[in-house]
């Protein structure tokens, strides 16, 4: 198994990962995510994919920001493992770059999202030594919008 892990900068990169993208919102068209993408990558929005002999089987986004709270920190966003390359390691490859990623830019955590039903990422985000530290509250101002 030859697994490789990139950086993807640039909107043509993360564009030409769509279908793994469509593993975890499988309505999402590519016009949206290209206009996403449009408005996210100049705020600090960047990719980590991991390439199994040029195949994309593993994708997250992730932001770095500043909170008057933390500090600096990076946020893991959209954490996906392609469903028929799970168990691999790729998950933790790819945690263990953002950790390296997160101390190389000096930032006192690491933090993300995870849906309150979806036990699996639960487990996974405990075995990387994540914890959960409060909630995350919403308020869904239009239902139709949501990916």
């Amino acid at each position: 198994m030859n697994l490789q892990l990139r950086e993807l900068t640039t909107k043509q990169e993360m564009l030409a990962q769509y279908e793994v993208m469509q593993h975890l919102y499988t309505n999402f068209t590519l016009e949206k995510y290209d206009s996403y993408l449009t408005e996210m990558i100049p705020h600090n929005y960047k990719q980590i994919a991991v390439f199994e002999n040029e195949l994309c089987v593993g994708l997250s986004g992730l932001w770095s920001g500043i909170k008057l709270w933390s500090g600096k920190y990076l946020e893991i966003d959209n954490f996906i493992v392609h469903p028929e390359h799970r168990k691999k390691g790729i998950g933790k490859m790819m945690t263990d770059y953002v950790d390296a990623k997160a101390k190389e830019l000096g930032c006192t955590m690491i933090v993300l999202d995870a849906f309150t039903g979806n036990f699996t990422a639960h487990r996974f985000y405990y075995n990387q030594g994540y914890v959960p530290k409060g909630f995350h509250f919403l308020k869904i101002l239009n239902e139709e919008g949501l990916s």
